[in-house]
């Protein structure tokens, strides 16, 4: 017995072995050394002489830090919460469809998160572009005024969150799906001899159940969007991106634009930490929410 656990773990360790050894190559020496050039003066190629925190106390006075982190946060209340809760809807509508009709509604839900964002950049400038989107023109026919949505600061970040939520919502899509599906039928069948409403059923098993899911779907989402950029950066092009400007974006700037690595990196250390508190926290709060239902 105890040649065979030795064989185990010597199997075991073999096959681990070549995904750790990538794992620390590209993931955690790289973020070992972004959290010591955060500490130096370095540009984006080269060390360094080290400042201390002094690339950190300057953000608090960066105007153009504060707007990245309001624009980041603006646009994670615009998109996570929305998202989910379209994303909920949808599935319980595409649930009750069946057959080859479900799976056609669901293709074309699922359509979009496939598609790379330069070409769901395209789709949207050709819809939304002030000069020949065919929404401008349909406001012509209106007698409505165009208005210039990529170019305007009110209305951009709404825009964009309209896009990502089109965009990412299929995935999230699936999910829920998937959950709906682990729901056994029999407890259905038990609240339909109850004569349960359709509100009470969600709210009494429905909702209960898909708890896990939901806080699932949530933090992949608070994750994703605490990290946007393509799609700000695209849209950006030709407006006024410093008005736009995320976090990541910032990070781009410092790095690429100004040769400024050392900024850069603790700006994306930040970062860094900020998407892994605030997942933790919300995790934690929605399943202490969720135990209470």
């Amino acid at each position: 017995m105890l040649t065979n656990r030795r064989k185990d773990a010597l199997v075991a360790a073999v096959l681990v072995a070549p995904f750790l050894a990538i794992y620390l190559l590209v993931f955690v020496w790289p973020t070992i050394q972004m959290f010591g050039i955060s500490f130096t003066d370095a540009g984006l190629i080269g060390s360094g002489e080290w400042v201390g925190l002094d690339n950190y106390a300057r953000l608090d006075s960066d105007p153009r830090f504060r707007t990245a982190a309001w624009n980041t946060a603006y646009f994670v209340l615009l998109t996570v919460l929305p998202g989910t809760i379209i994303a909920l809807l949808i599935a319980l509508g595409v649930s009750r469809l069946k057959g080859r009709l479900q799976a056609a509604i669901l293709a074309l839900f699922f359509l979009p998160y496939i598609l790379p964002v330069s070409v769901v950049y395209l789709i949207w400038d050709w819809v939304l572009n002030f000069q020949f989107g065919i929404a401008m023109h349909i406001l012509d026919l209106f007698g409505i005024d165009r208005i210039p949505i990529f170019k305007t600061r009110e209305w951009f970040m709404p825009a964009v969150g309209v896009v990502t939520i089109w965009w990412t919502a299929g995935f999230s899509i699936l999910l829920f799906l998937a959950g709906l599906r682990a729901i056994p039928a029999e407890i259905y069948e038990a609240a339909a001899m109850d004569n349960s409403t359709r509100w009470t059923t969600f709210r009494r098993i429905t909702w209960p159940l898909l708890w896990p899911v939901t806080t699932l779907v949530f933090t992949i989402q608070l994750i994703a969007q605490l990290k946007i950029f393509d799609q700000v950066y695209l849209f950006s092009t030709g407006g006024r991106p410093n008005d736009n400007m995320v976090l990541v974006y910032y990070v781009f700037q410092r790095a690429f634009q100004q040769d400024q690595g050392g900024r850069a990196a603790a700006v994306a250390v930040t970062l860094f930490v900020l998407v892994v508190v605030v997942s933790v926290l919300q995790f934690q709060l929605l399943r202490l929410a969720g135990g209470r239902k």
